[in-house]
């Protein structure tokens, strides 16, 4: 089973139909929730994607859609030290650099899923579209 680690540009597409992107994203947590691959969000995804959605829903309705990305998914705590290495990273945006070093501290990852490529140019963690994502996972 492959383990991968979502941006939460994908997560965000995939909850808010967020198109032309949102179907493949559908197809990554459909993947998950038949067992096929696990996903991993970073605890800071869950803030940005709190912060995104509430614009476009209620609070009872935003926390409940979480919870049920959190039932299939699994949470990677971003410690003190994923802090510290972020902030004294290369990294042009922060909160990629707070993705990166927390995927890091889980061994298990395969890559890293994300639109923004270019984002996490200086992660030594292969790093995949959500379309190379759906090839690998149906190769294999």
């Amino acid at each position: 089973m492959k383990h991968f680690l979502l941006d939460t540009n994908v997560v965000i597409d995939f909850i808010t139909d967020r198109k032309p992107f949102s179907p493949v994203a559908a197809k990554l947590f459909d993947y998950s929730e038949k067992g096929k691959i696990k996903l991993y969000l970073t605890a800071v995804s869950y803030n940005n994607t709190y912060y995104i959605l509430k614009k476009l829903t209620s609070h009872k309705e935003t926390i409940k859609i979480l919870k049920d990305i959190e039932r299939i998914t699994e949470t990677i705590d971003s410690t003190h030290e994923v802090i510290k290495q972020a902030l004294e990273s290369e990294f042009k945006d922060f909160e990629d650099a707070i993705q990166y070093y927390t995927a890091k501290t889980n061994k298990k990852l395969d890559a890293i899923i994300s639109r923004d490529l270019s984002g996490f140019k200086l992660s030594k963690i292969p790093v995949l579209s959500p379309d190379e994502a759906i090839g690998v996972i149906e190769s294999t």
